[in-house]
């Protein structure tokens, strides 16, 4: 390699030293010129006309050579915006795909690869007025992400970032939506107490807006799935009973003040219903909310809602004690999840089959799928792990009801895309 191109790509690789050196140059330019108009002045007459014609001239010498580079300097500044939209363009449009049947399995991976350079640019991101609304909507859509992905730890994280951005912007309804958030989260942490008190911080701070209503449902659904957890912790009794009354009480609230005709709405909302009558035993209860569910979400080509309508009607079936038609909806259900990429939903399918096999007394069979539900689940299942030991020791089977999932992962991203005024779009 010649030296002459050697010292060109040192050149290029090493920009700061020939900044350093411009810099340099201008100040003694600057310098120069600025005596010589002094003395000039001083001096009057023809040498004062000279000294001003050498000051333009080098004033213009400096234009030339530095302009370029103070206008890049300009309009880096107002990068920052029109960035911020085009991201928050692009993950909207990927949460809109996000479980559906046309391209959810793609949307899953674009998640997968940019969850975190979008969480990196809001912690980097200064917020401000102009751009809040961005901000919102790439917060939007990786609570989507979060929630199906189980992670409630990021979710508080995305929560407090809005919430900061919310109080610095004066926005209210943005606080609101924060709080909200946060009580999802500490609903998956298990710590429901904290989530109740955010769900009464969000209803303190609310606005009555025209997303007044899509917020007021939300809030609505999220304490019926907090009594449903509060049921799972209470012992059959009184307490157990209330809780689940409570929860169908909120979502028949939640199903009255639902903003406007929306099936994805619908489908949420009917899957809820159905899990609460499964906890009161009810299977024909829950399967005429379920079946209309289906439909709807087929319609509205939400696979994820779909295969969450199939799941339970598998488990509706299983307490009629029909496992030949559990087996078939769990069955449809799994492939289904597999095919938007739902982990979760697709490891608990696993689980159902796994366990029916091992009832059935199919013990090989039934720990090869329960394995396999393992290997995608993202938290500890009880209920697997005695199905799994019980598979491996072939010994007497655990006197255990299978979990009754919950439909959260399609509640959320409904509301996400039902808040679309919260992000400066019109519903």
């Amino acid at each position: 390699m010649s030296d002459d191109v050697e010292k060109e790509q040192e050149s290029r690789q090493t920009p700061g030293f020939g900044f350093v050196i411009g810099t340099v140059a201008s100040a003694l330019l600057t310098g120069l010129a600025s005596e010589m108009l002094n003395q000039s002045l001083d001096s009057g007459g023809w040498v004062q006309w000279i000294g001003l014609g050498v000051t333009v001239l080098l004033g213009a010498i400096t234009i030339i050579q530095y302009g370029p580079a103070i206008r890049r300097s300009w309009r880096h500044s107002g990068e920052s915006a029109p960035e911020l939209h085009a991201t928050a363009e692009e993950a909207e449009q990927w949460m809109i795909a996000l479980g559906s049947h046309a391209g959810g399995m793609a949307a899953a991976e674009w998640y997968a690869l940019h969850e975190e350079w979008l969480r990196e640019l809001l912690m980097a991101e200064k917020p401000h007025v102009d751009t809040i609304d961005d901000f919102a909507r790439i917060c939007d859509a990786l609570e989507a992400w979060y929630v199906r992905r189980a992670d409630p730890d990021a979710l508080l994280q995305l929560s407090d970032l809005l919430s900061a951005a919310a109080e610095v912007c004066g926005r209210r309804d943005l606080a609101e939506l924060a709080a909200a958030r946060a009580a999802t989260a500490y609903r998956m942490l298990g710590d429901l107490d904290t989530a109740s008190t955010r769900l009464g911080i969000s209803d303190n701070i609310a606005t009555h807006n025209r997303t007044a209503a899509a917020m007021t449902t939300r809030r609505q659904v999220e304490r019926a799935l907090l009594s449903l957890a509060r049921a799972d912790r209470s012992p059959a009794g009184n307490d157990r009973e209330e809780a689940v009354l409570n929860a169908r009480d909120r979502l028949d609230e939640a199903r009255l003040r639902r903003p406007g005709p929306d099936l994805a709405a619908d489908v949420a909302i009917a899957v809820n219903l159905a899990v609460v009558h499964l906890y009161q035993q009810d299977a024909e209860g829950a399967l005429d909310h379920l079946r209309p569910a289906v439909a709807r979400a087929t319609a509205a080509g939400d696979l994820s809602g779909q295969a969450h309508a199939l799941e339970l009607m598998g488990v509706a079936a299983w307490m009629q004690r029909n496992p030949h038609e559990a087996v078939s909806r769990w069955d449809h259900a799994a492939h289904l999840y597999a095919e938007i990429d739902e982990r979760e939903g697709h490891a608990r399918c696993l689980q159902h089959l796994g366990s029916a096999e091992v009832t059935a007394g199919r013990l090989s069979a039934g720990l090869e799928l329960l394995e396999q539900s393992a290997l995608l689940r993202t938290s500890e299942s009880e209920i697997l792990t005695k199905y799994l030991e019980a598979a491996r020791q072939t010994t007497q089977l655990p006197v255990v009801a299978d979990d009754v999932p919950r439909r959260t992962t399609g509640w959320m991203k409904r509301v996400l895309r039902s808040l679309k005024g919260f992000v400066g779009r019109s519903v």
